[in-house]
């Protein structure tokens, strides 16, 4: 705590200097924090995936559908607990901009094998009792200040209705949360029977099927049963883990890990020459101070401490700052209106950044602290 009045009067010698440095060093944190947001947004499904359920999808493409039948066949299968199934219905709500997930489900079933999913009872039962109903999510109805009871358009190229029309109405009965934090809130439900009974086109089909397994651990096993038992059908499939299936969606964008570290790695790589050269050209202004302090009694190693805890205090402050506004900025939720629902910074990339602003000072300040421990006093004293 002794040494805090001196650090202070350092950092305050060339204002300027310090403040450019440290807003550069906010920033670098800033766009740590945001790459973390939208990596988790990219690869948050692979951990919220449930390691007991399987995803079944036509062999060829996702975008080619299933038959309904499907259903009771694969519930016969070795393994398997319960199957339900999904359509994409690919709508949005007045613009297109205002684009989110919809689906039609059978919702017994589907709540029962997303127990991620919290919808009261009473909305449930509504649901079930309202062939036009759907239930949105927490995210979406706040998004657009829907409430149960309002009846909401979606317009969709995809599915049009017997009469032609592509705009569908929908009863909102309910209002689901999740169980985490990072549970995606964004999607719309609506019931598959008033779906493939209104639509124009064939019926009983769907996009594809949730599985769950009773065993985890025989997940594997039980996915090549299922390839097994529709092969040489008219519609073959392919089933996978879920996560397996959410990183191949990640990965349809690139390697996102790969992508956020190289970023991340340039830009501390700049951050640790500015860092370091402020620090280095401030050890050299100060040659004849540190002279006189190690004259007067100051040991190598208090010297090198002063000067290692000068820049972690610096690249701390930066990074610290700048990791809060970047966790402000994610706070108040996806930027993209429903594109990357779950955009938060996790608490690990919370804590890796204030490790890494930590290393940050550490690696800037070793080489002047170096410098400054081998400073002869008759050398440095000379140059006051």
């Amino acid at each position: 705590m002794k040494f805090l009045p001196i650090i202070w009067s350092n950092l305050k010698r060339k204002k300027l200097r310090t403040f450019l440095t440290l807003l550069s060093i906010l920033v670098a944190f800033v766009l740590f924090g945001l790459l973390s947001a939208i990596k988790e947004a990219m690869t948050g499904g692979i951990s919220l995936a449930g390691a007991n359920r399987l995803v079944v999808q036509h062999k060829v493409s996702l975008i080619l559908t299933l038959p309904e039948s499907y259903k009771a066949r694969m519930e016969q299968i070795p393994g398997v607990d319960l199957a339900t199934h999904q359509t994409w219905f690919g709508g949005v709500y007045q613009d297109p901009k205002n684009f989110f997930m919809q689906c039609p489900v059978v919702p017994d079933e589907f709540l029962n094998i997303h127990p991620e999913m919290i919808l009261a009872p009473e909305q449930l039962k509504a649901w079930k009792e309202t062939r036009t109903g759907a239930v949105v999510g927490r995210k979406t109805a706040d998004k657009f200040h829907w409430k149960i009871g309002d009846k909401i358009p979606i317009q969709t190229p995809l599915w049009a209705k017997k009469d032609g029309n592509s705009t569908w109405e929908f009863d909102i009965v309910g209002i689901f949360d999740g169980k985490e934090k990072n549970s995606d809130t964004y999607s719309m439900f609506f019931r598959y029977d008033y779906f493939d009974e209104a639509h124009r086109g064939d019926r009983g089909q769907v996009g594809w099927y949730t599985v769950r397994v009773k065993d985890p651990k025989a997940s594997a096993d039980v996915a090549k049963l299922i390839d097994k038992e529709f092969e040489n059908s008219t519609a073959e499939v392919k089933a996978e883990p879920e996560a397996a299936m959410a990183q191949s969606w990640a990965n349809q964008l690139g390697d996102i890990a790969l992508i956020t570290t190289s970023i991340l790695g340039a830009v501390f790589f700049t951050i640790l020459l500015v860092t370091g050269n402020t620090m280095s050209q401030a050890v050299r202004e100060r040659t004849g101070e540190l002279g006189v302090l190690k004259a007067i009694g100051f040991t190598n190693a208090q010297v090198v401490v002063l000067v290692l805890v000068e820049s972690c205090v610096l690249a701390v402050t930066g990074g610290v700052l700048g990791l809060g506004l970047a966790w402000l900025i994610s706070a108040s939720g996806d930027p993209t209106g429903g594109m990357l629902p779950m955009f938060f910074i996790p608490p690990r990339d919370l804590v890796i950044g204030c490790v890494f602003s930590v290393a940050l000072g550490l690696a800037t300040g070793f080489f002047p602290a170096l410098q400054a421990m081998r400073l002869q006093v008759a050398v440095a004293l000379r140059r006051m």
